[in-house]
């Protein structure tokens, strides 16, 4: 399929006629759009190769400038061939624009997202040399995005989508914005103001078996997708930092969001490692640390409370403590990025340059797809010009890719 491999500037992204699009099945639905399996109709007739479309209603308040965004971060993050394509994040397929929709293309990943795949999972946690390797290649995303000077701020198991590949990738970056990096001379005065900066002792880590998922008829019943509680940016009109330059909006998804955006302090890529620490916890113990009855408790929690641990303490807890710090000057990764969370205890034996020959990931989507054209075909114009009369609204015609059935597979030390 053409698309596959994007052509250099002027004439990237290229443009996707919607004449020629199909929708298989809907993918979801979020704040910003939904997300369409598609194919190309001439390219590809019988759905060898289908690829996610995600289209945004122009009409929605902000949702074109908020379209647009996104779109020029994929396209940051789609170099030109021949210029390598960072492995953990998407690449931009194609874009089509009409008076009503504005929708983009990128790589299908069949794996569904991470929160899916820790409720198939029995007791609904990973275990610490799973949850060590989607950490290993969520570092890196993030880490690749800081040095193009893109603050995530969407960090959540719903935004980790797994690749055919098991790997990861990351989604949905609507609500990232642009940041001044801050200055060599500037870290290192940060690390003479904070001496209180030790290392953790290193241990040797093994890995173990991949546990093997619950069956899909159990899963079903158990999965509950949790409601959306995601924070529109908002503007807090406060200065900014002197150090490097800071974000004054308010942010995020509730239980993710870190205590400098809740008290309107500013804040930089220090959320993005806040929100690593909650993503931990959360595979960890299968819950955020901080969510309370309402979204006031839930800020009080963000606030206040310190997070608690059950058992023995460990290289893991102790990552998550550091993460989870309160001031976000002494946050793990403030003072020199991803490099300072790389060299934690937990992460020791890790081959950070090996991590994408890594063939045997913890989970592996399954192979047996079937016939797509079998799912279904939607006219993605007719269903939107549907939407205008709501009683012919049609519905999801299948549930989620994360119902289709897992392999017990195992992955080797990297």
């Amino acid at each position: 399929m053409v698309m596959d491999n994007p052509p250099s500037s002027p004439s990237f992204p290229p443009e996707l006629d919607l004449d020629h699009l199909k929708a298989i099945k809907i993918l979801g639905k979020g704040a910003l759009g939904s997300v369409f399996l598609v194919h190309h109709t001439s390219t590809d007739p019988i759905a060898p190769s289908p690829f996610a479309l995600k289209v945004v209603q122009r009409s929605k308040p902000d949702s074109d400038r908020r379209a647009r965004w996104e779109i020029e971060v994929l396209s940051r993050l789609s170099p030109p061939n021949p210029t390598p394509h960072h492995p953990f994040l998407p690449r931009l397929l194609g874009l089509l624009q009409t008076p009503d929709l504005i929708a983009w293309a990128v790589p299908y990943c069949p794996g569904s997202d991470l929160h899916a795949l820790r409720y198939r999972q029995h007791d609904r946690v990973f275990s610490a040399p799973v949850i060590q390797f989607y950490l290993a290649e969520i570092i890196c995303a993030l880490d690749h995005l800081h040095s193009l000077g893109i603050v995530y701020r969407d960090l959540k198991p719903e935004n980790i989508l797994i690749q055919h590949s098991g790997h990861v990738t990351l989604t949905d970056f609507d609500l990232s914005r642009n940041l001044k990096k801050k200055q060599l001379s500037e870290t290192v005065a940060d690390l003479k103001m904070d001496p209180n900066l030790s290392p953790a002792i290193p241990v040797r880590r093994n890995f173990i078996r991949w546990v093997p998922a619950v069956a899909d008829n159990k899963y079903r019943k158990a999965y509950k997708k949790p409601k959306p509680a995601r924070v529109s940016p908002v503007s807090r009109r406060k200065p900014s930092f002197s150090n490097g330059e800071r974000s004054n909006s308010f942010v995020g998804t509730e239980e993710y969001m870190s205590p400098e955006v809740v008290r309107g302090d500013g804040h930089e890529f220090a959320v993005d490692w806040w929100a690593l620490g909650i993503l931990t916890y959360e595979m960890l113990y299968g819950a955020t640390p901080f969510k309370g009855k309402s979204r006031k408790e839930t800020f009080r929690n963000v606030l206040y409370k310190e997070p608690e641990f059950i058992g023995q303490r460990s290289d893991l807890t102790d990552l998550i403590q550091r993460l989870l710090h309160k001031d976000p000057r002494k946050r793990l990764g403030y003072h020199k990025g991803a490099c300072e969370i790389k060299e934690h205890a937990f992460f020791k034996g890790v081959r950070w340059d090996l991590l994408t020959e890594v063939l045997r990931p913890p989970f592996i989507p399954s192979i047996e797809e079937g016939d797509l054209t079998e799912r279904g075909q939607i006219d993605i114009k007719k269903y939107y010009e549907s939407l205008k009369t709501p009683l012919s609204m049609p519905p999801s015609p299948l549930p989620s890719p994360s119902s289709e059935n897992t392999r017990n597979v195992s992955f080797s030390e990297f």
